[in-house]
């Protein structure tokens, strides 16, 4: 970890989920998920501030992607990320507190379409870098 200055100012709480949420993102589009989308859930909702979804072409690339996502937001961040549904991962939560990330197989998304369930009558836009 680097160095920090102790008269630098804290960063806010909300600088502080906007970076987990770029981080987010950036890992997902290293990793190629596939129509990743953001949708904002702060004053909608109290679970979070951010519901990510993208899909995998696989298990193995769901599964991988979920991964890479827990250790980078460790290293990054320092907070352990919550994982549940891995061992299958056909739909695989990932819980980074104000991030929640949702990760499918193709098929398995479009069976829960999460996307409409969490709009609030809005669209979801594609996430930045979005494959």
């Amino acid at each position: 970890m680097p160095a920090t200055d102790p008269s630098a100012p804290e960063p806010s709480a909300t600088d502080t989920v906007e970076a987990l949420h770029k981080l987010v993102l950036e890992s997902l589009d290293d990793d190629q998920a596939v129509d990743t989308i953001s949708i904002p859930l702060a004053g909608k909702s109290s679970i979070a501030d951010h519901m990510v979804i993208a899909s995998g072409r696989s298990t193995r690339q769901v599964a991988s992607m979920a991964s890479k996502l827990a250790e980078r937001i460790k290293g990054e961040t320092g907070r352990s990320a919550r994982i549940e549904g891995l061992p299958n991962a056909d739909w695989v939560l990932i819980d980074a507190g104000d991030v929640i990330v949702h990760l499918f197989r193709p098929e398995v998304r479009s069976f829960y379409n999460l996307e409409r369930m969490w709009s609030f009558g809005d669209a979801p836009a594609p996430a930045a870098g979005a494959a």
